[in-house]
């Protein structure tokens, strides 16, 4: 993550530098590049101030306490409306990637998860309509 930081951070002080380059107001006031690069500024800006956010708020979560309970570090087998099952990992939200089964404990299905016991049932707003989870197991 303070890699990242530090390439966000270059990245902003290379837009600042094109910005000043093409600053050269046209008849309209404003060039439009040195308007779009600002505006890309400003989106690395608070990707920037989220970065630091975190490292400054940041706990580092040991090894699983309990596998009673679902929490962030868990791997929580589910079964989804009666049908097929599921194995999720519940990270935090920056270490989330859906596509390995990594949930962020910030997205509808992670906060549904949380706090949830074996053999808890709960149902969670999909874009398909409303789900039905079961959890079959805790690790």
């Amino acid at each position: 993550m303070q890699i990242e930081l530090k390439e966000l951070q270059a990245k902003a002080d290379e837009l600042i530098a094109k910005i000043e380059e093409v600053a050269q107001p046209d008849e309209s006031g404003e060039d439009s590049l040195a308007s779009q690069l600002k505006a890309e500024l400003e989106v690395v800006n608070s990707k920037i101030a989220a970065f630091e956010e975190v490292l400054e708020n940041y706990e580092i979560v040991s090894e699983n306490t309990s596998s009673n309970i679902v929490q962030i570090g868990s791997k929580v087998k589910v079964k989804i409306a009666n049908s097929s099952e599921r194995i999720f990992n519940l990270v935090g939200e920056f270490e989330a990637d859906p596509t390995v089964n990594k949930i962020s404990s910030q997205s509808p299905l992670g906060v549904a998860l949380m706090g949830k016991k074996l053999n808890d049932e709960f149902e969670v707003e999909a874009p398909v309509g409303k789900l039905t989870y079961k959890i079959v197991s805790i690790a």
